[in-house]
């Protein structure tokens, strides 16, 4: 068909009862659209059946990740501009049930079926989840869930991460400082907020590439031991260890937080762990960390929330980050989440908001994949690179954009004598 780009543009607009804002680029180079902006790249007709046959975000996400779909111009641009139609459509959005009753609606989706051809899609890409019978959070799903993500090889790790390894929001002084400064700032922020004394025991909760647990032990003189479900992050993080000589004061283990048995510990961190836990596991979770602290002892929970909604049984979760990125991952407001910290027994002290640090943490990142792409796409795969690279250019939008936040939640075990051992002005740590 001739010109497929202007009949794609005026179905999908038709569709969506919206214009579209970025131009439309088709497979037989045709091209419709506000002139000057970012293009969606329709590479073939594959594209259209991936949509069709399971509309929303995960025919999108399957699309992109095979390389159907692409962006011609700033990733940034292009998303903010399709947010609205996306991600940002609100509880107020018509459903597809709703749609279907529209004779429009129908007879633009006919139009694109026509246009997409009588073939249905090929298989999902390799880098989906496949979904295994059970239930969630088991700690054999939370293996799988955990090997899916980080067991994708150290090396693609260490190219977008950079030399800190650290593989959450970092703290900023300026958006001008470096991403390893920033990093070695976030640590130290943890620290002070613990109050790390020499001798004193830490419990580092999903430790990952063993950052925290080696800068506490050789900046602040504790005895660490980290727990990760990642094979990899654990024989990465035992080399950095040993490298350091610190082998005397660390201890990374391959286990569950739930069979963390050799308690009391001084103190806990949790850093980007707690959105693997899930809703149903989160209290018994935080009973877990309090039981494993002395009386007196402090936990640090760096978690990321979303916004509440009206109505939360209706909250589903992110198709595309359920499927490619963090399976089995749940995220909670943050109110949820002190509630749950205080049902365990903790007393919350402190709760810091750092939703722009995250956002400039994830530029960075992106920049460091966009810069070695194809270093990137052989460490790993073409299609896991385009996971990486478009789940954190939107979630650095999304941070950007308040629909999602981080927090750092200071709780402690309090003595019955109620002396939690907190300065009167407890944020000297900044």
């Amino acid at each position: 068909m001739a010109d497929a780009a202007s009949r794609l543009k005026g179905l999908i607009e038709q569709l969506l009862a919206a214009p579209l804002p970025i131009r439309i680029r088709a497979w037989d180079g045709s091209e419709a659209g506000p002139p000057g902006a970012p293009a969606l790249v329709v590479r073939n007709r594959r594209a259209l059946r991936r949509l069709l046959w399971k509309p929303g975000e995960l025919g999108l996400a399957r699309a992109w990740v095979s390389g159907d779909l692409g962006i011609d111009g700033d990733l940034y641009t292009a998303l903010g501009l399709l947010s609205g139609l996306i991600w940002e459509r609100g509880e107020d959005a018509r459903t597809l049930a709703q749609a279907l009753r529209d004779p429009e609606f129908r007879a633009a989706a006919r139009g694109l079926f026509a246009l997409a051809g009588p073939l249905p899609p090929p298989a999902p890409p390799r880098e989906e989840v496949r979904r295994a019978r059970g239930h969630l959070h088991t700690r054999r799903a939370d293996r799988r869930a955990i090997s899916h993500h980080y067991d994708v090889g150290n090396d693609f790790y260490a190219l977008v991460l950079g030399p800190s390894m650290v593989y959450s929001c970092a703290y900023w002084e300026s958006p001008d400082s470096t991403l390893e400064l920033a990093q070695r700032d976030k640590l130290e922020l943890v620290s002070r907020k613990l109050a790390l004394k020499p001798g004193e025991r830490l419990l580092d909760v999903g430790c990952g590439w063993g950052s925290m647990a080696i800068h506490a032990a050789r900046e602040h003189g504790v005895r660490v031991v980290g727990i990760t479900l990642s094979q990899e992050q654990a024989a990465y993080a035992r080399k950095r260890v040993a490298d350091e000589g610190l082998t005397d004061r660390v201890e990374i283990r391959v286990q569950d937080y739930r069979d963390v048995d050799d308690g009391p510990y001084d103190a806990i961190s949790s850093i980007g762990m707690a959105e693997h836990v899930g809703t149903q596991q989160y209290l018994r979770y935080a009973q877990e960390l309090h039981s494993l602290l002395k009386p007196g002892g402090r936990l640090l929970n760096h978690q990321i929330a979303r916004r509440p909604l009206r109505d939360e049984s209706a909250y589903d979760i992110d198709e595309f980050i359920d499927a490619y990125v963090f399976p089995d991952g749940e995220l909670a407001p943050i109110g949820t989440t002190v509630t749950q910290l205080e049902r365990a027994g903790f007393e919350v002290r402190d709760v810091e908001s750092l939703r722009e640090h995250y956002a400039l943490t994830l530029r960075r990142w992106v920049a460091n994949l966009e810069a070695q792409w194809v270093r990137a796409k052989g460490l790993t795969s073409p299609g896991r690179a385009r996971v990486w690279r478009l789940y954190m250019a939107a979630s650095a939008l999304a941070f950007e954009r308040n629909r999602i936040g981080v927090n750092q939640v200071l709780a402690v075990r309090t003595p019955e004598s109620g002396d939690a051992g907190v300065p009167l002005r407890a944020r000297t740590w900044n």
